[in-house]
């Protein structure tokens, strides 16, 4: 497993070993001992799976403390491009995003730690997410950003046309003066 800084602290792009031949390939998503062995230390304890049509947005979501979540995010099908927001106000990162596309093919993951609002767009068809937690989903401290905030500006690879976002994440507010908790 290879792990890449991003220029965050904390937030890391994770490339597994992948194995392939003529039968296709195996690759181990995830070993405690191989991530240890990277400085990581999270206990998993929940895993989450999503399936969306190209032009979906699921975010920018985060769980205020004290039910923060650190994520492992991968692509099981197709492609996205993930985006993280870093709310922790003590990091010159504050309020600044990284975004990088996920694929079945490339079979990167993103490792976004605790103290960001975390999101993405599907640009193939379809696309299956699936993600591990560090803590169980809170509904009470459930937060998030919009997905156009133009202090972001987030470039979500789409068109506006094809932009699909629920009726929750359209009114999401802002960055600017929401309380995060980090």
């Amino acid at each position: 497993m290879k792990a890449t800084e991003t220029g965050f602290q904390g937030l890391l792009v994770l490339e597994p070993r992948v194995f392939g031949d003529d039968r296709g390939y195996f690759f181990e998503s995830y070993n405690n001992a191989t991530h240890a062995g990277l400085g990581l230390h999270y206990h998993w304890v929940q895993d989450n799976q999503s399936s969306s049509v190209r032009g979906v947005i699921r975010g920018l979501h985060f769980q205020k403390p004290p039910h923060a979540q650190t994520k492992l995010v991968r692509v099981l099908e197709g492609e996205i491009l993930d985006v993280a927001v870093d709310l922790r106000k003590d990091q010159p990162t504050f309020g600044k995003h990284y975004a990088i596309r996920l694929s079945a093919e490339n079979k990167k993951q993103l490792l976004v730690p605790r103290g960001f609002a975390h999101g993405f767009s599907v640009l193939s068809a379809t696309a299956q997410v699936m993600y591990k937690c560090d803590a169980l989903y809170n509904k009470e401290s459930e937060s998030g950003i919009i997905y156009n905030d133009p202090v972001l500006n987030i470039d979500w690879q789409l068109d506006l046309s094809e932009m699909i976002i629920s009726d929750k994440d359209k009114i999401l507010s802002g960055i600017t003066n929401l309380e995060t908790g980090f």
